[in-house]
Parts: C-alpha cells; structure tokens; sequence
C-alpha cells in the first residue's frame, strides 16, 4: 500500500470549550424550617436530585443529615445520602466537610478516613481549623476536593501558600456578601486577589442568599462554572419562593442562555 500522499489535510477545526459546569446545590445547612421544599432525607435527596439533573444540574453537591436534620460526616450518613443519590443520578456528587458537620478537626479527619463509601468530590473550606489535614485525607483516599474560599475570609491567602493548593480540583470562590447591591462588586474584589490568582485551578463562583443570582449573573458572564440550589437561595430570580431545586436550575439555565438581566422576572 501506497502511504504516500498528495493530499494536505483540511483545515483544523477550533476545538470548542467545554460549556461552564452548572452544579446544584441541594440543601447545604437548612432545615425543613427554613423551606419545606429543602431535602433532608437520602431519599428526598435523591428525589431532588434526579429532577435537579434532568433539568440540567451536571453535578451535585449535598450535605448528608442526620435524621433530626443536623450536617453530619459520620460515615453511616454520608453513606447513605451517597447511596440514595447515585441510585437516582450518574453524575459526579460531592459533599459536605464543613466545620459545623465536626467541629473538632482531628475528629472531622478521622471521619473521613472511616467512610466506607466515597464521594467523588468534598468541599473544604480553606479558612477553617484543619482545612489542610481534611484536604489531605481526602486526596489519600482519591477524593477530588473543592477548596472553598469564602469572601471576608483569609482562605485565598492560606490557598495559595498551601503546598496541597496544586493538587485541589477547583475552587469554590463563595460570596457571602448577602446585599445583592454588592455581591457583585464583592465577587469582583475576591476573583481580582493575587493570591487566588495564583492557584491554578478552574473556579467555581457562587453567592448566597440576597447575592445568589447577581454572583450567579456575574459567573454567566464572565464565563466561570457556578451553581445554584437550595443551600444557596429559596427564592427565584422575581423573588417567588422555589418549589424544587429544578426550578432553582432550570432559572439558573434559562439566565444562562439569555444572558445579563433577563433573569430579572423569571421564574
């Protein structure tokens, strides 16, 4: 066979960039008191779930809760919410390793070394006591993890200056500003750190209550994964309480493709 040819290959196609990731949320530290629309069993979790990345979520992030309804990272809950949620979605699910779940940083590592079923991905809060000792537990057991860096918080600084800061999947630049008049402005200050700046990581940018959906806005434009949920937000982009976490998402996607304002009023 003749390998030889005379004809040039065509033009290369642009590879496209993948689109940015939108993740859900489910319940993060609320209760059936704050919304009865929260999740706070395996079951209503992956319940929630499962209607949440049918209307687009591409990933899952939950707080397993004990039956009285408190964040826990006993092996036993996590395990359960874990189990419950995989049955119902096939997309990557994170949890949960906030210091409230355990106060006690050794405890809250020896929890994570104890869990018999794994998540895919883990939040650490870079800012709390023993961030860097969870975060290495977790990476020795091969669990992706989430640095999270709150605003108003040391977290970007102590990120940056941690030797497990090339080893994180991606960081969760969380506004906690919760004034939607400066949320935004609030965002741009934390993406604008040098120390940030530094960790070279993909990053997901997120606000809270009265800020969710002006960050969320925000992340839109300027092209950054996000999410929204529950543990977020309870209300919709015109203020109407949220029935679900899919109705959460799919305003979040509907902003997605009509950009800027024209949030402003869905639901």
């Amino acid at each position: 066979m003749n390998t030889d040819s005379d004809e040039s290959p065509g033009p290369l196609t642009p590879a496209i960039p993948p689109a940015p990731l939108l993740q859900v949320c489910l319940n993060g530290a609320r209760g059936a008191g704050d919304s009865a629309a929260v999740p706070m069993t395996p079951e209503a979790m992956a319940e929630s779930a499962a209607r949440a990345v049918a209307a687009g979520a591409a990933e899952v992030h939950v707080h397993p809760k004990t039956p009285c309804g408190q964040d826990s990272v006993s092996g036993r809950v996590v395990a359960e919410a874990l189990a419950a949620i995989r049955a119902a979605v096939d997309v990557p699910v994170g949890v949960t390793t906030g210091a409230w779940a355990e106060p006690d940083p050794v405890r809250r590592v020896e929890r994570v070394r104890s869990w018999s079923v794994l998540p895919d991905l883990a939040s650490v809060n870079w800012h709390e006591p023993g961030a860097e000792e969870v975060a290495a537990a977790l990476l020795e057991r091969g669990v992706r993890v989430e640095a999270g860096v709150w605003s108003g918080t040391a977290g970007a600084r102590l990120l940056a200056a941690s030797p497990l800061a090339p080893r994180v999947a991606r960081v969760l630049v969380e506004v906690v500003d919760a004034d939607p008049a400066t949320a935004p402005d609030t965002a741009r200050a934390l993406l604008a750190d040098p120390a940030l700046a530094s960790v070279r990581a993909p990053l997901l940018l997120h606000g809270e209550d009265g800020g969710a959906w002006p960050v969320l806005e925000l992340a839109v434009a300027l092209g950054l994964d996000t999410r929204v949920g529950l543990e977020d937000t309870l209300l919709l982009p015109d203020g109407a309480p949220a029935r679900s976490n899919a109705e959460l998402v799919t305003a979040a996607r509907r902003m997605r493709a009509t950009g800027t304002a024209a949030h402003r009023g869905a639901g």
